[in-house]
């Protein structure tokens, strides 16, 4: 690595150093998070993936008592499948998949104006799981130190044995 990639390195954000706001337009402190497992999904009310929602609530009641939080950042990115207000994104959820997990103001997830959370996923973590976002429901998976450990595709349910195993798996370190 020469000195100008170590000074990137060195001055970039690390995951509890983000925040967002919340759909309620809070600002909410990613260092509320340490010592959680953090599951982090890009939604949207109009896509084929979108009953992934009731999958998603599923996983955070199974095991939110043992560290697990899910926190969903709706996008309009593709295909306008998230056309919206926060207010819209909120009620849509809560009366279709009774969602309780957090949920965020919607935002970019890909591209130059794609906000500070998604930045750091796709360009600031290990080259593994860098990479613009492709569509709606990618899920990135967080350990209790705030280190990405796992990337899936919209292809992957949340109740997959390759994402619960690896929750699990994360959920038992301290």
């Amino acid at each position: 690595m020469d000195s100008s990639a170590q000074e990137r390195a060195a001055s970039a954000p690390g995951f509890y150093d983000l925040s967002a706001p919340s759909i309620e337009g809070e600002l909410f402190s990613f260092s509320q998070l340490k010592g959680k497992v953090v599951l982090i999904v890009n939604t949207a009310s109009r896509c084929g993936f979108t009953s992934q929602y009731e999958g998603l609530q599923t996983l955070y009641e199974t095991y939110k008592e043992q560290g697990l939080v899910v926190l969903g950042f709706p996008s309009n990115d593709f295909m306008s499948q998230e056309p919206g207000s926060n207010e819209d994104i909120k009620q849509f959820c809560r009366l279709n998949y009774d969602v309780s997990f957090p949920m965020f103001s919607k935002a970019n997830v890909k591209g130059p104006q794609k906000q500070a959370v998604y930045r750091y996923l796709t360009e600031q973590t290990t080259p593994e799981f860098q990479g613009e976002i492709g569509w709606n429901f990618v899920k990135f998976l967080v350990d209790r130190s705030g280190n990405v450990i796992g990337r899936y595709s919209s292809m992957t349910k949340p109740s997959s044995k390759a994402l619960t195993m690896k929750i699990e798996e994360a959920l038992l370190q301290k």
